[in-house]
């Protein structure tokens, strides 16, 4: 089975008890089977909107790894 490691990158404005915050955050992902061959000729420079899941990145890892099922590249207006 195909499989893409990766490294998502997050940045965001959001509002928490009326007040805007700042989510900025990494996360390891992977797109595993007919996904990762769509994923790995993504250009890297794309602002994407992902659709998947977490999960523990081993059995007895604290880690948490995202699961890519799907991705769209967003059009930004630019």
């Amino acid at each position: 089975m195909p499989i893409v490691n990766a490294i998502l990158q997050h940045s965001s404005q959001q509002m928490e008890a009326g007040i805007a915050r700042l989510a900025e955050f990494e996360v390891s992902a992977i797109a595993a089977g007919d996904i990762s061959k769509r994923f790995s000729e993504a250009p890297l420079s794309g602002v994407y909107r992902f659709t998947g899941f977490l999960a523990k990145k081993s059995r007895n890892s604290k880690s948490l790894v995202f699961h890519i099922i799907d991705f769209s590249l967003l059009d930004t207006g630019a």
